[in-house]
């Protein structure tokens, strides 16, 4: 499909869970645009996210162990899902193999073993919000840089696989550091393949930002604030003057260079995984490390949807949208702004809250599900929807 051009949008139209967290077994049929899942806390509503998040590559969108996603008292577990894609109907597979061991992952795809996840993620995309993200400006850069990739994976799916690689020589090269005796030309190996991918990384998280800011910039996220990313890395910023190549061999210098402090420190100065993230509102100036927390979520949000409209045009398809609580911290015409926005964007969302009441502005346009015990009731007050329902939602009372 051509760059540019928006096809059928992806969907989940089944997911089935056999002894995944709270649930022994689910067989969950989900058939609009907009779904809404509801019901008290510990329900299971964000396990179900989860669920649908561990059909992409990556930990999910808690980045929980293997081993803890098992239902108590079980050992293994599995999630599979049908997808509607602008290609036709995918099925992926993915849980503990049943002879164990226990903290070991497997994928299927369309009943096949992948070569490798970058298969699954030419295929599917997800994106994901969560309450622990309203932290995200108050806390380490880790979370931030999570963030972000997830975003660059989407687009660019061999970046897992650069900075997968990053990670790999840099810690063999603290490993040799530590012990305090290794070879140099060892070291210098490893240092090599550090360079190497962080640049490759890092030109992959830049050329995000710039695409991402394009568009929230024309307006992709409206009607919530235009949002501007901004990287904060070194390495980016050498890359901005400077040939890819010419930042490499900076980059192994610093290594070669800094080796004694490295050691000392117990991990490497420079590097992909020293990258950060900032963002600012567009209009007002204001760094989301200084906003309130709904003028956070608001800008997130922005985020989120513009990237989801990115991916529309880049890719033919928008990512599935797993907004866990979204609705907190945001007043009633945010609210409705939100529910607006997601209904006129080519992308599937799936999004929870504990209180029925706040999706009733979506009656007649989202299908709504009451998690309960480890089951899903459709709520009969939403009526099926109209297939091509979209345009403005009233900010409800509440």
């Amino acid at each position: 499909m051509p760059e540019g051009v928006a096809g059928p949008p992806l969907r989940l139209a089944r997911l089935t869970l056999s002894r995944f967290r709270n649930y022994a077994a689910l067989n969950w049929r989900p058939a609009s645009k907009m779904v809404a899942v509801f019901g008290a806390n510990g329900s299971g509503k964000t396990n179900l996210l989860e669920a649908i998040s561990l059909l992409v590559p990556g930990r999910g969108l808690r980045g929980a162990r293997i081993a803890d996603l098992a239902r108590r008292g079980e050992s293994t577990w599995a999630v599979a899902g049908r997808l509607q894609t602008p290609d036709g109907a995918v099925d992926i597979g993915t849980g503990t193999p049943p002879e164990g061991p226990a903290d070991r992952r497997t994928f299927r795809l369309d009943g096949a073993t992948p070569r490798s996840q970058a298969e699954i993620a030419a295929r599917v995309s997800a994106v994901w919000l969560t309450p622990q993200m309203d932290r995200l400006f108050q806390e380490g850069a880790s979370g931030r840089r999570r963030f972000l990739d997830r975003l660059v994976y989407a687009l660019e799916p061999g970046h897992a696989r650069e900075v997968a690689a990053h990670d790999t020589a840099m810690a063999g090269r603290n490993r040799l550091l530590a012990v305090g005796r290794a070879d140099p030309a060892w070291l210098a190996g490893l240092e090599e393949q550090m360079a190497r991918h962080a640049v490759a990384a890092t030109a992959a998280r830049a050329a995000l930002v710039a695409r991402l800011n394009a568009a929230l910039a024309a307006g992709a996220a409206a009607p919530f604030p235009s949002a501007r990313l901004v990287l904060l890395d070194p390495i980016a910023e050498r890359l901005a003057a400077e040939p890819a190549l010419a930042v490499e061999d900076w980059l192994r210098t610093g290594l070669a260079t800094n080796r004694a402090r490295d050691a000392a420190a117990g991990g490497a100065a420079l590097g992909a995984h020293r990258a950060d993230m900032a963002l600012e509102d567009v209009e007002t100036g204001l760094a989301a490390a200084l906003a309130s927390t709904g003028q956070q979520k608001a800008l997130l949000i922005g985020v989120v949807l513009g990237h989801a409209a990115l991916l529309a045009e880049a890719r033919g398809f928008a990512p599935l949208l797993l907004l866990d609580e979204p609705t907190v911290h945001l007043d009633a015409d945010r609210r409705a702004a939100l529910f607006t926005a997601l209904l006129r964007l080519p992308a599937q969302a799936i999004l929870t809250g504990a209180d029925r009441d706040i999706f009733l502005p979506l009656a007649g346009r989202a299908e709504a599900w009451e998690v309960a015990s480890g089951t899903l009731l459709p709520d009969p007050g939403f009526p099926p929807p109209d297939p091509d329902a979209s345009g403005a939602v009233a900010a409800h009372p509440i």
